[in-house]
């Protein structure tokens, strides 16, 4: 039997990504989000919404330019921290963490990340309390095995092993939960944005 329940993002499972953008003074910015999915315009678009005001999505405005890394159960200790440490704190990525360039766009992406998306705004939705971004994707960088066609999908998905997050908690590929938010990051030495 079905119930009216309240409205709310208590259950909306999410797939995590790492955005990556360029501070003014041209070091690297990373800020964990979820709110991240497809759309079609004549090509295949992203469309990511940021909610609030972070230095992720001044930047965002600023430069129309930004990548998506995917977050991997190996990466989920450096998203949370990139996720729960304010962007504007000046000592935010004073961690150790591998980060490369874009190969398109100047954008700083995660090294280990095994997806990865390039993406350019083509147009913004300016609502109450948070924006829209559509962006077209000018590129993807893919780990060769995700490329290997004689794996199947299912193959693939369990050597990425990708995290969602549902309710404040992350969840593993295999549905088992590796902490609520602000916990897995314990392990980098990472404070908490309070």
């Amino acid at each position: 039997m079905k119930k009216s329940i309240d409205i709310s993002n208590h259950f909306c499972p999410q797939t995590l990504f790492v955005y990556g953008t360029t501070k003014e003074d041209g070091t690297p910015n990373f800020g964990l989000f979820s709110w991240f999915s497809y759309y079609f315009d004549q090509e295949m678009g992203v469309m990511a919404c940021i909610a609030d005001e972070k230095l992720t999505k001044d930047r965002i405005r600023a430069n129309k330019i930004f990548s998506a890394s995917l977050v991997s159960e190996e990466l989920l200790p450096i998203a949370d921290y990139l996720g729960n440490t304010n962007g504007y704190a000046m000592d935010k990525m004073d961690i150790p963490i591998e980060i490369e360039k874009g190969r398109v766009l100047d954008v700083p992406i995660l090294a280990k990340s095994p997806w990865i998306y390039e993406l350019e705004v083509d147009r913004s939705i300016v609502l109450d309390g948070g924006d829209i971004f559509l962006c077209k994707i000018r590129n993807v960088l893919a780990d060769e095995y995700i490329c290997d066609e004689t794996l199947t999908e299912e193959q693939r998905m369990q050597k990425i092993l990708p995290v969602q997050s549902i309710r404040q908690s992350y969840f593993n590929w295999d549905g088992t939960t590796p902490g609520n938010w602000g916990e897995p990051m314990k392990g980098i030495g990472g404070k908490a944005n309070e």
